[in-house]
């Protein structure tokens, strides 16, 4: 060996947090979770190294993220470089849970029937945010039992959506600019981007809000209109419905019998159902 021994370089220092962050390319696909994951942690002063090694459990407590959005954030940050552990995303808790509640008409205000007819057409198609985001309403055709629905992966027949549909679609053709619209769920406001408009195309994260709204919305109407003998199954029902998220909606409505949407939905599928049957013996 040439040279002899050679005294070890120096551990070079971590670059400032910021610019760590920056020297990193988002994962295709996943632009927005990961400026999200980002911003997460640039407020705890930590850079993709530090992030690494802690984990994302500071970004959790500091944000209250929900195992499911854990389980999102640590595969796109994977995808982005970042050496986190896999987290399995969870299933839904309850195994079963009534959903009917979610797709009934109270009200007619705009935001109320758009939240209703997105969770009825999901009761029977289960498709992910970023199917709906793009879904068009020519590709939604009503006949007199139920809706089909014409997508790349193949036609799809709805059935008990008509009266949240009708209802959805009568409301939104008294507003020219939601009556324009081609999305099936439009912004019914303008956002904070420059290209945002009413009647624009909503974002993923738009969507999962508008999800949480309806269902906390709909977990006050329960609690509030029980009768007394249906009080408790009530505020047992508004307490999961607090804590729903749509991707728990989703895998609940596939495990209740709902046709998958895709390959990896039979998976999840098959999963709830047999924890379910692992619960109950």
């Amino acid at each position: 060996m040439r040279g002899g021994w050679q005294q070890p370089l120096p551990d070079m220092p971590a670059p400032p947090p910021a610019r760590a962050w920056r020297r990193l390319d988002a994962p295709p696909g996943y632009a927005a979770q990961w400026r999200r994951l980002a911003e997460a942690a640039l407020e705890l002063g930590l850079g993709p190294d530090q992030l690494s090694e802690t984990g994302l459990e500071p970004l959790t407590a500091a944000r209250g993220w929900k195992p499911a959005t854990v389980a999102l954030y640590s595969k796109v940050a994977r995808y982005g470089g970042v050496a986190l552990p896999r987290v399995p995303t969870p299933e839904p808790d309850p195994p079963e849970l009534d959903l009917r509640p979610l797709t009934q008409v109270r009200t007619q205000d705009p935001e109320h029937l758009r939240a209703v007819a997105w969770c009825a057409i999901a009761l029977g198609w289960p498709a992910p945010v970023a199917a709906f985001r793009p879904l068009r309403r020519d590709q939604v055709r009503a006949t007199t039992r139920r809706l089909l629905l014409s997508t790349d992966d193949g036609e799809w027949s709805v059935p008990g959506a008509l009266t949240a549909w009708h209802a959805w679609e009568a409301v939104r053709s008294r507003f020219p600019a939601l009556a324009d619209s081609p999305w099936v769920l439009p912004a019914l406001r303008r956002g904070p981007g420059l290209d945002s408009r009413i009647g624009g195309r909503l974002s993923n994260q738009a969507l999962q809000a508008t999800f949480t709204k309806h269902a906390s919305r709909t977990a006050q109407h329960l609690r509030a209109t029980a009768a007394p003998s249906r009080q408790a199954h009530a505020e047992e029902l508004a307490a999961a419905y607090r804590e729903l998220s749509y991707d728990s909606y989703r895998r609940l409505a596939l495990a209740a019998g709902a046709p998958p949407v895709a390959a990896r939905g039979v998976v999840r599928a098959a999963r709830a159902v047999n924890r379910g049957h692992r619960l109950v013996g």
